[in-house]
């Protein structure tokens, strides 16, 4: 899946928390290594490729995902050798094309979340980069990106 235009991205978080929010990658592949240790990705940006892959190696971690109404999360490649699961509440919505993501790896008593539509946007409001993009926003005479990455 990876070209040669866009890299992956990979993310390393032990014993911490690391977020990435609003419009930051046009990559396709994402690595992330997370040990005891919470990640939230957003993948709601519009110049993000419709085929995504997310390798995954988890230990005790949380993983958290904005993604757009539609987005298909596959996790059948995904082992899980101790407790843990993808907690997906509401599902893709009917009638919405989104995103493919596609989840790979090992997640040891460890949890992904997906989180769509508004749910994702209060998800990016309660941080602190939210909170750093409407006072730059503010400053500069725009309009903040984080709640909502397809604004223009």
């Amino acid at each position: 899946m990876n070209t040669l235009s866009t890299p992956t991205e990979r993310i390393h978080a032990d014993h911490a928390s690391t977020k990435r929010l609003g419009r930051w990658t046009t990559a396709d592949t994402f690595e992330i290594k997370a040990r005891s240790a919470a990640v939230v990705l957003d993948l709601r940006s519009p110049e993000l490729p419709a085929e995504l892959e997310l390798r995954i190696d988890l230990h005790r971690a949380m993983v958290k995902l904005l993604v757009p109404d539609g987005a298909v999360i596959e996790h059948w490649d995904v082992a899980w050798p101790a407790r843990g699961r993808v907690k997906d509440l509401q599902g893709p919505t009917g009638g919405l094309a989104g995103p493919r993501v596609r989840l790979i790896g090992t997640a040891d008593n460890s949890e992904v979340r997906v989180h769509r539509g508004g749910i994702a946007i209060l998800s990016a409001m309660c941080s602190r980069e939210y909170v750093d993009d409407v006072r730059r926003a503010h400053r500069t005479g725009t309009r903040p990106t984080i709640d909502d990455p397809a604004r223009v």
